[in-house]
């Protein structure tokens, strides 16, 4: 089938919204939107709203443009505030899998492939991990290329300060059981080695939507984090959730948050967002009716405001 779609003008945007049905209070403000979110990716925010089954895609009820730009809002609010929370695990991952492994190993125990599970997947790992390094232009990896050469490989606190979560994961992912490895879910507050490295994978999913401004608040995500049921802490105790939904994965990431930094306040800028945007549907997040009665999500009093 030949694609025969034309552009379509700013104007005729807004036309053709109308006729589906939205409705317009301020057709100028529109414009200026529309001037700087594309159409096409604001579509991502009028799909659940409408009949797709249709080849008109009307729209369901009553809603209009500007209740649309609030969940685009609101879903650029909430991505921010994952993505600092997912950075703050990353940080605490990285500096945990490297203090546990080099305190035992050497500061080259990520060049040890006797360490790793799969050889192939080692060796995938490592090429990954040398072209992120070769791009980096960081100091200290020119300062240490121009004074050693024995051995040519930088230590491991230098070479996954260039990395990824999703990097960082596959490797944690493919390290053999060892104690190191124990002492390092234990950290986290897990006792189930596979839950982390599950937990970890998906955050770096979620990761990726954010990094890439993708829409996240209702979407279906690929990653389905396992739940776990022995715990170091309370976790969620409704355990019949869709777990493709982003209450499942934030659920995950609040368990760690309290683990890594008793203090942070994630909970109370995530309760100050939906207060705020009371128009978003928490039930197309996963939020299940029961949610606040979870001991996970209940805002602790605090005169502390640090966040690691």
């Amino acid at each position: 089938m030949k694609y025969t779609k034309t552009p379509l003008t700013i104007d005729q945007q807004i036309q053709k919204l109308k006729d589906r049905g939205l409705l317009f209070t301020d057709e100028e403000k529109a414009k200026s939107f529309l001037s700087n979110i594309s159409y096409y990716r604001l579509r991502a925010y009028t799909y659940p709203f409408q009949d797709n089954s249709s080849i008109d895609q009307p729209f369901i009820g009553t809603i209009s443009f500007e209740e649309i730009i609030q969940f685009y809002i609101f879903d650029r609010k909430l991505r921010l505030l994952v993505f600092d929370a997912l950075e703050k695990i990353e940080v605490a991952l990285r500096t945990q899998l490297i203090y546990q492994y080099a305190i035992v190993h050497g500061s080259h125990w990520h060049c040890k492939a006797k360490l790793f599970r799969n050889q192939y997947y080692f060796n995938e790992h490592t090429e990954s991990l040398n072209q992120e390094i070769d791009r980096s232009h960081e100091v200290f990896i020119e300062h240490y290329q121009k004074k050693y050469d024995d051995p040519k490989e930088l230590p491991s606190w230098m070479a996954f300060e260039v990395t990824g979560l999703g990097l960082l994961s596959k490797f944690f992912r493919n390290l053999k059981d060892t104690p190191e490895k124990r002492k390092v879910t234990s950290y986290f507050g897990l006792h189930d080695l596979n839950v982390l490295e599950n937990w970890m994978l998906c955050f770096s999913n979620v990761r990726n939507i954010c990094a890439h401004h993708g829409r996240l608040w209702n979407r279906r995500l690929t990653g389905i984090p396992i739940l776990p049921t022995n715990t170091k802490n309370n976790f969620i105790y409704n355990n019949t959730i869709d777990k493709n939904k982003l209450y499942c994965i934030l659920c995950c990431m609040v368990y760690i948050l309290t683990i890594i930094s008793p203090d942070n306040n994630f909970m109370q800028k995530f309760h100050q967002l939906i207060h705020h945007y009371s128009i978003i549907p928490l039930h197309l997040m996963g939020f299940p009716k029961s949610w606040k009665r979870e001991s996970l999500w209940k805002v602790k009093n605090s005169t502390s405001t640090k966040i690691i």
